[in-house]
């Protein structure tokens, strides 16, 4: 695990929490809530705010204070692109430091990631998949990098990817195609896998809002219009 100070523990926790949705889109974040649940004081907390405000976490709000930064789903496409080039380069820089312990240690989050999966525990499944990630990420020992990869993750819709039917088992697959390309020192392979697992999630989540598209239908005898669902990604 790598070194974090006080602040960028409470900044991890925070993101780890609102990538798997325990911290809802837009929900008011109090800082003695947060300090109590991570057993350290407000001022950690309050410099963590502010790590993840610069990143897009979370939005500070004269009225409101510090809430769930809202999701732009519009710009999905673009930081897909960029997630592939980014997390690709972290995920070959990985290879190069991994130990067979580091390894093992990615194992062990899939197995989690699996047995989220298989007790149908969403948020779990979120968390680990972010552990996952940024796990295999911290190897790659390129923190600029990586901070811009999470940057990106601020502004994805994984809480969309999450409501996709069957999503998970499929996702576990790929992770496992992954390692396996990694454990292999298959450095292409590696590359494919992961922009596969990328991009994967991308046309299922198009695809998932293509169908909530749908124009509404008049009302029978009794009955209420079917309203149109979310606006499929541009």
């Amino acid at each position: 695990m790598d070194f974090m100070t006080k602040e960028e523990y409470v900044a991890d926790f925070l993101r780890e929490g609102i990538l798997s949705g325990r911290f809802a889109r837009g929900m008011r974040l109090k800082q003695a809530d947060i300090a109590e649940q991570v057993r350290l004081s407000i001022t950690p907390v309050r410099e963590a705010f502010r790590i993840l405000e610069a990143e897009g976490y979370v939005l500070s709000e004269t009225h409101r204070g510090v809430i769930v930064a809202p999701l732009d789903v519009s710009s999905a496409r673009e930081i897909n692109e960029l997630r592939v080039l980014l997390e690709s380069r972290l995920a070959l820089a990985a290879m190069d430091n991994m130990t067979p312990g580091d390894y093992a240690g990615l194992v062990e989050i899939e197995r989690e990631f699996e047995k989220a999966d298989a007790r149908n525990d969403r948020e779990a499944v979120r968390a680990t998949n972010y552990r996952f990630h940024r796990q295999l990420y911290v190897l790659a020992r390129q923190p600029q990098t990586l901070r811009f990869v999470q940057v990106l993750w601020a502004k994805y819709p994984f809480d969309l990817i999450n409501l996709i039917g069957g999503r998970a088992g499929r996702a576990a697959a790929e992770h496992r195609r992954l390692l396996k390309a990694i454990r292999a020192g298959e450095r292409k392979a590696a590359v494919d896998a992961l922009r596969d697992h990328i991009d994967t999630g991308w046309r299922e989540l198009r695809a998932y809002l293509e169908k909530q598209q749908t124009p509404a239908t008049p009302a029978g005898p009794g009955g209420s219009a079917r309203r149109p669902g979310r606006a499929a990604l541009a």
